[in-house]
């Protein structure tokens, strides 16, 4: 091919990709401010970053701070605390997707095999609710209930099954199970939006056809309510394994106390405790840095094994 050919083509490519735009101009214009934002609060502070190579102080910039190297990284895994902080985070973490992740389906289906409109739509709601409640309001909601005289301890004592007080709040060994199972309790009907969405999708003939099969409800959902959003779960899954180390920090506050502590510990709480309590921002950001790098792993490895499995990318 020519060169002259190759500057028309190029030429006729810009043209296109002009005339695209031109058309598109209202959408863009509504994109615009969301993209402004993300460059202004997203993008921009990551600058900051190399603050976690530096010996950085709120005195002076960054720009004049000395660099050091990989020191704090060094200094993060040589901690006492590190291996107890991650093993925290990985374990509330894993349950929580363990418990959480199936539990949002199960209940997607449940929902959408509702036959009743209005009943359909005010258990949504209902399910909902705690998604919209602050750890604040839950946290003070679960101490009350919690605690020694509290709603749960008394009913089960009303009942016989205990004859005295369990120690909910200060029995170290029982907060990964509190904070798994509130944690799911809040964010489960949340969590049940998507799947819904995509069930609504699915061709009503296909269930119709199960029927005259002879084929059972449970044999309707397992071949084919769970195959046609196979792609939302594929996809869900992958966001919900990279932010396996995002352990909320809003609940982690709320429940945490002396006693718990070191079982309730996790990355979230510690970089804040570092960085906002104490002020070394380059530790902090030392290790808030590793963990995303690490997520970043976990995005792509469970990507590319949910990829193998089903031989489609989920993006």
């Amino acid at each position: 091919m020519h060169t002259t050919d190759v500057n028309e083509v190029e030429q006729d490519k810009k043209r296109k990709f002009i005339n695209k735009l031109k058309k598109q101009s209202i959408y863009q214009l509504m994109v615009l401010p969301g993209v402004i934002l993300m460059i202004v609060f997203n993008f921009l502070p990551m600058y900051g970053i190399i603050i976690a190579f530096k010996d950085y102080s709120v005195l002076g910039s960054i720009a004049e701070a000395d660099w050091v190297g990989l020191e704090y990284f060094r200094e993060f895994f040589g901690d006492s605390t590190f291996w107890n902080v991650m093993k925290n985070t990985f374990g509330i973490s894993f349950f929580k997707l363990l418990v959480g992740f199936p539990a949002a389906i199960i209940i997607a289906v449940m929902i959408h095999e509702l036959l009743n409109a209005k009943l359909k739509k005010v258990v949504q709601t209902v399910s909902y609710l705690p998604h919209f409640l602050s750890w604040v309001i839950l946290g003070g909601m679960f101490i009350t209930w919690l605690s020694d005289a509290g709603l749960v301890n008394n009913i089960l004592m009303d009942i016989g099954m205990i004859d005295k007080p369990i120690r909910f709040l200060t029995d170290p060994n029982k907060y990964w199970t509190i904070a798994v199972l509130s944690d799911v309790w809040k964010e489960v009907g949340w969590n049940t939006i998507l799947y819904i969405a995509a069930m609504t999708g699915i061709n009503p003939a296909l269930y119709e056809a199960a029927k005259i099969d002879g084929a059972t409800k449970i044999e309707q959902i397992i071949h084919i309510t769970i195959p046609s959003i196979r792609h939302i779960i594929a996809l869900t899954f992958v966001l919900s394994v990279g932010g396996l180390l995002g352990s909320n920090l809003d609940q982690t506050l709320v429940l945490q106390n002396p006693v718990n502590y070191q079982t309730s510990e996790v990355i979230n709480s510690y970089v804040y405790k570092m960085g906002i309590q104490q002020g070394d921002f380059s530790y902090a950001t030392a290790v808030g840095l590793f963990i995303s790098v690490v997520s970043l792993v976990l995005v792509v490895g469970s990507h590319l094994v949910t990829k193998t499995i089903s031989d489609e990318s989920v993006f």
